[in-house]
């Protein structure tokens, strides 16, 4: 049987295409596999930073690919089309990490009532949420519009929810203003719809560009939206907490000589802006570490107990989920055309705010 698969050069990630790889028909498969067709995932800038740092949080090894290639993970949906697992019967529908690709065999282990896991040796050694699948056919939070929102924010609302936690432990440092850079991104406007409704006290201030002020300001979740050629105006007398989603070195340079020592956080989430650049000087102020998520899951996890984490950020969806219909437009793609269209977009920093790409590699 044959999958088509979209690659990018690692080295490159503006190189990219469709190839075609062999993989085994559903009486080839080995003991307990799945035969899953990919059905339709999600593509943000949060999938660029997963190539981005492929190399260093192993995103690279889990779908495997040509020397010097490598496939973007998405999140997204499959149908089972081929069982040798007694526990799962073809037609069965799961929600996870895909390949960018038509179909994925699963090695199935761990299967449970809600959900599987992918045992397969070259997917160890990351964190267990990236080789985990639910189990949704008869959920209906993951059918339709509502399961277009499950792909495309699901995920990074976790980040948001587990930065917020993050923060609100730390009592946010000590600051009164939490400053989010590429304020229009997904995981940012989650992190502010969290600060907002739930930290009282906290103002929240948005950095974009002029061109997506608008949108941002329309959201209603940031207290005040400054476009990133203004910076130097905010009030550097109060304390602040910077959640840096765009990883532009001099954006992060420019907060930290404005608000000097009064910048008492300085946090790394995500690689949006792509300069290739780092700190090239000593900053003032706290010095920019990275947020590592799986650190947060671990510690909640021991501290919150089997389901803590789940319920929590169950609630802080729910509360959330009802906005995106006002705040997005559903684009869907289909066939390697539109997925290639709609990744170099996105690389390049052309996707509108407002939309969300829901993608099949299927012609």
């Amino acid at each position: 049987m044959q999958s088509s698969d979209f690659i990018v050069t690692r080295s490159d990630l503006q190189q990219c295409k469709t190839i075609v790889t062999e993989i085994p028909d559903g009486d080839a498969l080995p003991a307990e596999a799945l035969l899953v067709k990919v059905d339709r995932f999600a593509f943000t800038a949060n999938n660029i930073t997963y190539a981005l740092l492929g190399e260093q949080l192993k995103y690279w090894q889990l779908f495997p690919a040509p020397d010097g290639f490598g496939i973007i993970p998405v999140w997204g949906f499959g149908d089972v089309i081929a069982s040798r697992h007694p526990a799962v019967a073809e037609g069965e529908r799961l929600f996870g990490y895909f390949p960018m690709a038509t179909h994925l065999v699963i090695e199935a282990a761990d299967v449970g009532k809600r959900g599987l896991r992918d045992a397969a040796a070259h997917r160890q050694g990351v964190a267990p949420v990236y080789n985990a699948y639910a189990r949704v056919g008869d959920d209906p939070a993951f059918a339709g519009r509502h399961g277009d929102h499950q792909a495309l924010l699901r995920p990074l609302f976790m980040l948001s929810f587990l930065v917020d936690d993050f923060l609100a432990e730390q009592a946010q440092f000590g600051a009164t203003t939490v400053i989010l850079s590429s304020a229009s991104s997904k995981t940012a406007f989650g992190l502010a719809h969290l600060l907002h409704t739930q930290r009282k006290g906290i103002r929240v201030i948005g950095l974009t560009s002029p061109s997506n002020a608008a949108f941002v300001r329309s959201l209603g979740c940031y207290d005040e939206v400054v476009t990133y050629d203004a910076v130097d105006m905010l009030d550097a007398t109060s304390r602040a907490a910077f959640v840096d989603m765009a990883g532009n070195a001099s954006l992060r340079a420019a907060l930290h000589r404005h608000y000097g020592d009064n910048l008492v956080y300085s946090g790394r989430i995500g690689l949006t802006h792509q300069d290739g650049s780092d700190d090239v000087e000593t900053l003032s102020g706290a010095r920019p570490t990275w947020f590592f998520a799986p650190d947060q899951i671990r510690k909640r996890a021991k501290e919150w107990g089997p389901g803590g984490i789940e319920a929590r950020l169950g609630a802080a969806w729910q509360d959330f989920a009802p906005r995106l219909d006002g705040w997005l437009t559903i684009v869907d793609g289909r066939g390697p055309d539109a997925v290639r269209r709609v990744y170099l977009d996105t690389l390049q920093g052309r996707i509108p705010p407002d939309q969300g790409h829901m993608l099949t590699m299927a012609a």
